[in-house]
């Protein structure tokens, strides 16, 4: 019986197989259809954001980013130095909602007691926020991905670049961050908490506004396991056994809840939104929570 580890290594950044990559791609066009579907649901009474006014006035210069088009590159700045820079203008300083999904090994899980796995339940959450975006006009960045893009048809280009891609990494650049973002990352958030908060504390020094949607299987959440056990980490492979599972089950909640706290606790310091989604519920309930907390950060009188 599989079961998922409490934390995990660096290994989860490997991404996925061809045959992973080539499932993904035919699960994609339906996941984007139930994502239209339960942005349609809320769609109702979203408002119109606040946004910096379009334009091609210089604003800055800013790190060259890999994976960004070499003919952005300002090669009269960066030849004062040994570095990179891009020639930012007006309108890409202007207020960008970044994606961050988590398509890792241990994202593919899915227990007797869920509808779906944490990795599809991931990808219509965030396609679903990707179609609320668009249709208010804003501009959306996915994690790893090129630039923002400003389009009606944003969650549909979102998903094939996710698709073309087979994996993206479940956090964005920092350096492509500023107080004008907002960030949206679902995951399952087993990294070594060590790794976390390193990640996190650089989107906080850039100034960018996080909200985390925490994805977990209802049988993660329960542990109903008893007996002779077998674990096995959907990363690296390794399998434990244990004898009586049901012994485990105090440590394994407490351990989950020690995370959730420490997690709880630097997001509400920051400003920050923290959300626990599990698999077995509506995909509507967190894509409603975010929508208010967005919907707030562009109340008049507060910063964008």
């Amino acid at each position: 019986m599989d079961a998922e580890p409490a934390d995990r290594s660096e290994s989860r950044r490997l991404g996925p197989s061809l045959g992973q990559a080539k499932t993904l791609a035919a699960r994609m066009p339906a996941l984007l259809v139930q994502a239209r579907h339960i942005a349609n649901t809320v769609l109702a009474g979203w408002h119109g954001r606040r946004k910096a006014g379009p334009g091609e006035t210089f604003w800055q210069f800013r790190p060259f980013v890999t994976g960004e088009a070499p003919g952005r590159i300002d090669w009269r700045r960066s030849a004062r130095d040994d570095h990179l820079y891009v020639r930012e203008r007006e309108w890409e300083a202007a207020h960008t909602v970044w994606l961050g999904v988590d398509l890792s090994a241990s994202m593919d899980f899915r227990s007797r007691l869920a509808p779906v796995t944490k990795a599809d339940r991931a990808l219509v959450l965030t396609l679903a926020v990707a179609e609320l975006l668009a249709e208010a006009g804003e501009r959306i960045g996915i994690a790893g991905g090129s630039d923002p893009i400003l389009a009606r048809n944003a969650a549909e280009r979102l998903a094939m670049t996710i698709t073309h891609a087979g994996a993206l990494p479940p956090f964005p650049d920092a350096r492509r961050l500023s107080r004008l973002s907002d960030l949206v990352l679902f995951g399952d958030f087993l990294d070594p908490i060590a790794e976390i908060d390193q990640r996190l504390g650089e989107i906080a020094k850039a100034g960018a506004t996080a909200h985390l949607v925490e994805i977990r299987d209802p049988i993660e959440e329960t542990f109903p396991y008893a007996g002779r056990t077998e674990f096995r980490d959907a990363e690296s492979g390794a399998v434990y056994t244990a004898g009586r599972a049901e012994q485990l089950a105090d440590e394994y909640r407490r351990h989950i809840a020690a995370r959730r706290d420490h997690l709880t606790a630097l997001c509400r310091r920051l400003g920050w939104t923290y959300l626990v989604h599990r698999t077995d519920r509506a995909a509507s309930e967190p894509l409603l929570a975010l929508h208010a907390r967005l919907a707030e950060r562009a109340a008049p009188g507060r910063a964008a």
